[in-house]
């Protein structure tokens, strides 16, 4: 080996360390939570309107809801960026954490939808019941399931799998959103809807003359829910979930809300 071979031999081998180094993908953020809940480097939170549980307009700029505020305090846990993105159907939420377009949902934790996505535990327990229309002469929900009605879920819901499931006589409708189906009932194209009662009790508002009927046919256990593939970050979540049900922030966002139809945590 000549002197100058032997001068550019390091010189060689630093470049092809450098080369090898560029191939060998860098494992940024290693077990960081946000890396693994937040990989664009900030939290996206699926949201639905017209609904307590999610997300409601504030005519003085600022937004309700329980998953709003709830994805808020996680992004701030988190240190990153908040970024809420509301979907006009409930389907299209499922359909962003499911793909990973959204990182994060605030929604019930069903075994159906337990297939397709991560669940931290539950958070909050909502009684499901029907809405009926002005003129309505239904009392409870005992008294739906019949040849002649028709009752309103909303498309891909679970209550939508539900009650296809469990009503035996009635007809199950699927109505896009929760607009929808408030003029569907003011029209009496629908005998009822179904759904949580928080979503319902905000929906009579809208629609006078309405009421919540008495008893409950169910009841939907909410979950901040995750793509797969990140489970790594459900220790993380699963702390975080019990700090805010024992801090008050899930009953305080609840109030704020105006949230309705909650089932009381067993003590």
């Amino acid at each position: 080996m000549t002197r100058d071979s032997r001068r550019c031999a390091p010189a060689a081998g630093l470049a092809l360390v450098l080369l090898m180094s560029a191939l060998v993908p860098v494992q940024a953020g290693g077990d960081d939570p946000a890396h693994i809940l937040a990989p664009t480097g900030k939290l996206r939170a699926a949201l639905y309107p017209g609904t307590p549980t999610s997300i409601l307009p504030d005519p003085g700029g600022q937004p309700r809801g329980v998953g709003y505020e709830i994805g808020k305090a996680l992004a701030d846990k988190l240190h990153v960026p908040y970024e809420p993105v509301v979907y006009a159907k409930n389907a299209e939420v499922l359909e962003a954490v499911k793909t990973g377009a959204a990182d994060v949902a605030f929604t019930n934790a069903s075994p159906a939808r337990a297939k397709l996505m991560d669940f931290a535990p539950v958070y909050l327990r909502i009684e499901l019941g029907y809405l009926v229309p002005d003129g309505s002469g239904l009392k409870d929900v005992g008294e739906i399931d019949a040849a002649d009605r028709k009752v309103g879920v909303t498309s891909g819901s679970s209550s939508d799998a539900e009650l296809s499931r469990d009503l035996k006589n009635a007809t199950v409708v699927r109505i896009p959103t929760i607009k929808d189906a408030i003029e569907q009932l003011s029209t009496h194209q629908i005998d009822a809807f179904a759904t949580n009662k928080a979503t319902l009790f905000e929906m009579a508002e809208k629609l006078p003359g309405s009421r919540v009927l008495d008893g409950r046919w169910g009841e939907e256990r909410h979950a901040i829910a995750i793509p797969k593939g990140r489970d790594a970050g459900l220790d993380f979540l699963r702390d975080f979930t019990a700090d805010i049900t024992s801090s008050g922030l899930v009953d305080a966002a609840a109030a704020r809300a105006g949230l309705k139809g909650i089932i009381a945590s067993e003590k």
